[in-house]
Formats: C-alpha cells, structure tokens, sequence
C-alpha cells in the first residue's frame, strides 16, 4: 500500500500555502557539488574589517616566565607571525582570495589564566576579511605556544571566534558578550 502524502498546511486569512524560508545555502560549491572558489569578478571593491580573537591558556609560571623567554620577546615574535599569517591567507584555505590588506595588527592581554590575543585586519576589496583576521589570530596563538613550550606543553589554545566584521553583502556582524567557561 502507497504511503500518502498529506496536503499543504494552509494559512487560515489567505487560503495560501506558507512560503518557506530558503535554506541559506554554502557558497563555496557549484552546481555539481565541487569545492569552487566563488566567483568575485562582478563585485565592487568596498572598505571591509574584521577583528577575530584566541585565547592561550597557560599556568601562572609560564605566564610569570614570558619576559625572561630566551627566544624573545613572546609577544612581538605573534604580532608579527599573526601579521605575515594574514597576508599569506589564501595560500593556507583554499578557497580564500589573496587580498590587498591595507591593515593588520595583534594585540594582547595578560590575563591571570592565560594571554588573550585580537587582530584586526581592514582592506578595500570585492570580499571580506574575516578568514585574515581568524588565521591572524590563529597563528599568533600558535607562535605565543611555540615560544612557551618548553615551560608547559599542556597549555591550551581555545576560544578562536570572530569578534566583529563590517562591510560587504551580509551587512555587519558583532559578536554578542559570553562569558568565557
């Protein structure tokens, strides 16, 4: 016996069948379902940011040894690793474009369970930058790791967000205050 199928639910003031929202649909595949880079070609260049943070977490000894690191300065070696991670982007994700960056920065936070890290990257072009500012603050979460390993290779890199982006199509994005767990 045929299963049935039961009919559209209709909406009571206009004897209509409810529209259904699109579902949002992945950009970086084309009709068949392959990986593709999405094609920019007919966007024009606009002013976009983005800031994306990470959190280290490290014990109060690590924490209190980072001045006295003998590979340096733990904090400007990130800065600059996060700087030439943004910059070299779409050579890590595929799909991402290479983009002309105008701005990048990391900076930090002592915090008494670990060191808290934010970029910022700004450009003019047809896309966004929140990938630079997340691999920028990935990688100077690495590099504060790679400094300190000798001292703890338990500390843990977590929290790897993006915090805020301006510009483009999909408009502007905040993230809204947590509390961090």
């Amino acid at each position: 016996m045929a299963a049935q199928s039961k009919p559209p639910k209709r909406n009571s003031s206009s004897g209509k069948a409810p529209r259904k929202k699109p579902k949002p649909k992945l950009s970086h595949y084309d009709r068949a379902g392959r990986a593709a880079m999405v094609d920019i070609s007919g966007k024009s260049p606009t002013v976009r940011s983005a800031e994306a943070s990470a959190f280290v977490g490290m014990s109060p000894a690590v924490l209190a040894a980072l001045p006295k690191n003998p590979k340096g300065d733990p904090f400007e070696v990130a800065r600059i690793a996060g700087i030439q991670a943004a910059k070299g982007t779409s050579g890590l994700i595929p799909m991402c474009h290479p983009l002309p960056l105008s701005f990048v920065d990391i900076s930090y936070t002592l915090c008494e369970d670990g060191v808290s890290l934010r970029s910022q990257v700004s450009t003019r072009a047809e896309t966004g930058v929140e990938m630079e500012a997340l691999t920028a603050a990935s990688v100077a979460a690495l590099t504060i790791y790679d400094m300190c390993k000798a001292l703890d290779k338990g500390m843990e890199i977590r929290f790897i967000r993006l915090e805020r982006k301006r510009g483009g199509k999909s408009g502007d994005y905040r993230r809204t205050p947590e509390r961090r767990s």
